[in-house]
């Protein structure tokens, strides 16, 4: 297996393939590299290299106690970046794994990064509090939290039905996906994704927004029933200085799966701009 050693000793999981301009993929918890696989196979075949990680506790990656933090999970994108040498990047990260594309360039990457694209993104912050009062409430979080710490295999389960919006009327749900979903979550480590979720929901990313100057694409779901699309999409956008937003009526948190056709032709538009 390819992998890199951060220099607290984890080991990050990686697939690179292919030649050409680098498009970085970050996946949303409490998934792994996998999920990118219908984006993965699109780019390669358009001429381009394709990486993909599982962050640290997730997939293939070691299952460390510790480092489940938005500033760790940069810097290891940072490690892979600086291993790979990777130059003119395209960073293209769905749900956390938005966040965590925005915060390495913001903090890491600035000169590494030409491009970055928020798919279903956790930012600028999802957490209810006094400055962000239409966020999602604490007890939500929390009923994540015990589901994951002590159901999880069930917990993960029925996730996949809002995930892919396969409770809406009229839904064709896929099996293999919902399968593909609890199997990329059941890889990982119960503490790194129970640790993982004050990461996605708590950090607050509207400086690292305010801050790139690069081109970046928001795309979202209208009916994005894990990240809703009010309170992170729509706010993304007006905190972003270079930002292009395309919203999609009815689609779900899980698009890239579900909508893959729409979302392949949409990166590849703003990527050969």
């Amino acid at each position: 297996m390819s992998t890199i050693t951060t220099k607290d000793g984890t080991e990050i999981y990686y697939k690179d393939w292919g030649t050409g301009q680098p498009l970085v993929f970050h996946h949303g918890w409490p998934l792994s590299g996998d999920d990118w696989d219908a984006q993965m196979m699109f780019f390669l075949e358009k001429g381009y290299r394709v990486i993909a990680h599982d962050r640290r506790g997730h997939g293939r990656s070691s299952q460390v106690s510790g480092g489940h933090d938005m500033d760790t999970y940069a810097a290891d994108v940072a490690a892979l970046t600086e291993a790979l040498d990777l130059k003119d990047a395209i960073h293209i990260g769905h749900s956390t794994g938005g966040g965590e594309a925005i915060h390495y360039a913001a903090n890491f990457g600035k000169s590494r990064v030409a491009k970055v694209v928020l798919i279903s993104a956790v930012t600028p912050l999802m957490v209810q509090t006094e400055n962000n009062p239409d966020g999602v409430p604490m007890a939500i979080f929390d009923e994540i939290r015990q589901g994951t710490a002590f159901n999880r295999a069930q917990y993960f389960e029925d996730f996949t039905i809002p995930f892919y919006g396969y409770n809406r009327e009229g839904a064709k749900i896929s099996q293999g996906i919902r399968d593909n979903w609890w199997r990329q979550g059941m890889m990982g480590s119960v503490k790194a994704h129970h640790d993982g979720i004050k990461a996605f929901s708590e950090t607050d990313f509207t400086e690292d927004l305010k801050s790139v100057d690069i081109p970046v694409l928001v795309l979202h779901g209208e009916d994005d029933q894990i990240v809703p699309f009010p309170i992170s999409g729509a706010k993304a956008i007006k905190l972003l200085k270079n930002g292009k937003l395309i919203s999609y009526p009815g689609f779900p948190h899980g698009m890239p799966a579900t909508e893959a056709a729409t979302i392949n032709k949409d990166l590849l538009a703003f990527i050969q701009a």
